[in-house]
């Protein structure tokens, strides 16, 4: 049994078509909210300030908080939880 090019090319391309189809359904279903979502989405880096060469504050949000990290010194530190944005207001 031998393939010839035409075979190889013709077969080739069908697996780029099925490939590009499964790429295009799975789009598609992430667009639309149908598709499960990843657990990659729970920590997230929101912002970081170079203060100098080696040290950087940096805001982590971890399952809808938000922490303030100092990074970079002899240790690093956590200096706190920022409290949500609907506790700020209702402090005097």
């Amino acid at each position: 049994m031998t393939l010839s090019l035409t075979h190889l090319i013709t077969a080739g391309l069908a697996l780029v078509f099925v490939l590009g189809l499964i790429l295009l359904l799975a789009r598609l279903l992430r667009a639309t909210g149908l598709a499960p979502q990843t657990g990659g989405q729970r920590l997230q880096m929101r912002e970081v300030l170079a203060l100098d060469a080696r040290r950087r504050l940096i805001i982590l949000r971890c399952d809808g908080r938000e922490i303030l990290l100092l990074t970079g010194g002899p240790q690093d530190l956590c200096l706190g939880w920022i409290p949500p944005k609907d506790e700020e207001q209702s402090q005097p």
